[in-house]
């Protein structure tokens, strides 16, 4: 299939797509047009890689971790990718807790103010 079917599939934008390739997350076969030319494991692919820059993934991680999952992202034996997910979900527990701690800041500032209006 051509990009434009890929992109109506999975719902990412052409730019999107040729990003990915870029990054080095898709490598479509190339036609002696130019053309790029995917196949239905693109298409799994690409939910794949959406599904994990949901979850908070950087592409780098991405990269990494995409050889190692299955149709359902569940993590088969990788060296290294346990590690890398482990890590990433540090950094998520991490801002987690700081935004965790403005929110409270905030939640007081917001209670005293209105008691001194009173």
């Amino acid at each position: 299939m051509l990009i434009g079917e890929l992109a109506e599939r999975t719902g990412t934008s052409e730019r999107l797509l040729r990003y990915y390739e870029r990054v080095g997350l898709l490598r479509p076969e190339r036609l002696p047009n130019g053309y790029r030319l995917y196949t239905d494991s693109d298409t799994t692919a690409v939910l794949r890689i959406r599904s994990l820059l949901a979850a908070g993934l950087l592409t780098r991680v991405i990269r990494q971790v995409l050889p190692c999952t299955s149709g359902t992202a569940a993590v088969r034996a990788c060296p290294g990718v346990l590690d890398a997910l482990r890590d990433e979900l540090h950094a998520l527990d991490r801002r987690a807790a700081e935004l965790d701690a403005a929110r409270e800041v905030l939640r007081d500032t917001i209670a005293r103010a209105a008691t001194e209006r009173l």
